[in-house]
């Protein structure tokens, strides 16, 4: 008689091993994705003499494709959207498809103080290279378009001359600082961090050791405390504070960043000296370059290596392995409420007066660049830095000149005492120019803000406008009391241009992202009538004092839809 056989018991399932994130530190040093095979293949920093010798001396098609659509980034160089694709084909055509043979070139400003010899260098180059083009961004660049590799050498001597340079303006690198406009010269500033960002830029850009980082990595630093430098959306950013016994340095922030996951930054709680700023930048860059996920780019930035590990996982190994010291605690800063952006006329420590302007969503050209740097020669005006909210700020201007000079500014489109509208709109580059874009948004935000002045000129509280032509929020999108997101919309079966909606962001003491709508969709031909209609509720709902943002927290959905004409609104 045979013995049965006994069932078995299934095996435990193997547990699959976790798929590493590319991170070098863990071991993981062989290319997950062909950006990252790219740097291996050649360190991008190399590309700048291939410029020099040869695609400016032979032309657009010498350009290898590894080159043209990566390394060209860290010089500050993409190629811009070929005229003729609308939105719809943004997502469906591959990025060689829409490539022009004109280059977007982006020129960092790093906060620094430009004497009028420099703007008038940064006009120059727009007029005689780039078809008069010279926008101001929030990240305090010129960006310029229309730009030809052969001219790309002569632009960077012109630059250089002035003391500026686009290394690294974009790419996979330590992108443009953003530092307050008022560094070295606000009355009621606690610290002037201004040599710690020339220290950063000294020691680390176009340093290979930091031209390989997993994605872009954003820094912002401000003495000021207004928080004049966004701090909430960087991926590093050193913010004004005061120890009890140490007096003034710097608290240290990191993981902020927008796009498709927005994230806020978050604080360590930290006093850092001024002379140790350029330090503590290195740990944070070299934390992001060595443990900083590199499998996936939609998961390369820093943000979110820090909500993995948590604030204080993240000091620990800053303190441990980089800087190898405790930092010192200290309670963060109070935040302000809402941001400074420095317009109008204000005191100076030491008399003088500091002058703001509003060009329209940051468009400006090289003519009135040139224009600008002609009246500060005139008037005596020390110099002048770019802001992280598109607007350009005049340091050092006698106070006997002031008006006079504010009058010969508006005649060449910067004005001093702007709207609401034009004070407080912003817009990035849009589908005029580039790859990823949607829908138009430089034309679309000046029109609304012309229309705006028009329904609302004596608008007594501000309100802020923020116009994105994509997902990728350029523009600070979810911390705008109004952000504006482009997407096509369906219309009668036909797709045309328009926008998401978020409602009541914020930075400050509110910093938080804006109220979305579900299904909540607005046409670019619809739009004027929506802002004025949630306007004009905003306006007859408010309570004493309310801002937008807490408005728009608390108020009733139909409002925000504008789908009720209050009875009030401006036609």
């Amino acid at each position: 008689m045979s013995t049965p056989v006994q069932p078995q018991s299934p095996r435990p399932a193997r547990p699959r091993p976790k798929r590493g994130e590319g991170q070098w530190a863990l071991g993981y040093r062989e290319p997950l994705n062909k950006n990252e095979q790219a740097k291996k293949d050649d360190n991008p920093l190399n590309v700048r003499d291939r410029i020099l010798n040869i695609y400016s001396k032979r032309g657009f098609d010498s350009i290898d494709p590894s080159d043209l659509r990566g390394r060209f980034r860290w010089m500050g160089l993409y190629t811009q959207r070929a005229p003729g694709f609308d939105g719809g084909k943004t997502a469906l055509l591959e990025e060689e498809e829409l490539d022009d043979r004109y280059f977007m070139m982006r020129v960092r400003s790093d906060g620094k103080l430009l004497p009028s010899a420099t703007v008038r260098a940064l006009g120059e180059v727009g007029r005689d290279y780039a078809r008069d083009t010279a926008d101001v961004t929030d990240r305090a660049n010129i960006q310029y378009h229309w730009i030809r590799v052969e001219d790309v050498p002569a632009i960077w001597d012109r630059l250089e001359a002035g003391g500026l340079s686009t290394i690294e303006a974009c790419g996979d690198s330590p992108r443009p600082f953003l530092g307050s406009p008022v560094a070295g010269v606000a009355t009621d500033e606690i610290i002037d961090g201004s040599s710690a960002l020339e220290e950063i830029a000294r020691r680390y850009i176009g340093d290979p050791a930091f031209s390989n980082l997993p994605r872009k990595f954003k820094t912002a630093l401000t003495g000021h405390p207004s928080h004049d430098v966004s701090p909430e959306t960087n991926d590093v950013s050193f913010v004004g504070t005061v120890h009890p016994e140490h007096g003034p340095g710097f608290d240290l922030w990191v993981g902020g960043g927008l796009s498709t996951n927005p994230m806020l930054a978050q604080k360590l709680g930290v006093w850092i000296p001024l002379d140790e700023v350029a330090d503590a930048w290195a740990g944070v860059a070299s934390v992001f370059r060595d443990y900083g996920y590199r499998r996936l780019r939609s998961r390369a930035r820093l943000k979110f290596l820090v909500a993995d590990w948590g604030v204080e996982k993240f000091r620990q190994v800053l303190e441990d392995e980089y800087l190898h010291k405790k930092l010192v605690d200290c309670p963060s800063p109070a935040s302000p409420v809402g941001h400074r952006d420095h317009i109008g006329v204000h005191d100076q420590k030491d008399g003088k007066k500091y002058v703001g302007l509003a060009p329209v969503a940051g468009r400006v050209s090289g003519t009135m660049l040139v224009q600008l740097a002609d009246l500060m020669d005139t008037y005596g005006v020390a110099g002048a830095r770019l802001t992280p909210y598109q607007k350009i700020v005049l340091i050092g201007v006698e106070p006997t000149v002031v008006e006079q000079l504010i009058d010969e500014l508006d005649l060449i489109g910067l004005e001093a005492r702007p709207s609401n509208w034009r004070r407080h709109t912003m817009a990035c580059t849009g589908i005029e120019f580039c790859k990823l874009a949607i829908v138009d948004t430089k034309e679309r935000a000046r029109s609304l803000v012309a229309e705006l002045e028009r329904r609302f000129p004596g608008l007594d509280t501000p309100i802020t406008v923020n116009v994105n032509g994509c997902p990728n929020a350029c523009a600070r999108t979810q911390v705008a009391d109004i952000g504006l997101k482009g997407q096509l919309v369906t219309v009668d079966g036909k797709q045309v241009e328009g926008f998401q909606v978020h409602l009541g962001g914020a930075t400050g003491l509110q910093a938080n992202f804006g109220r979305k709508l579900r299904a909540h969709k607005v046409t670019s031909a619809d739009l004027d009538d929506y802002v004025t209609n949630v306007v004009t509720a905003y306006l007859e709902d408010r309570t004493e004092g309310e801002n937008f943002a807490s408005w728009a927290a608390r108020a009733d959905e139909e409002l925000l839809r504008g789908e009720r004409v209050p009875a009030g609104a401006p036609a």
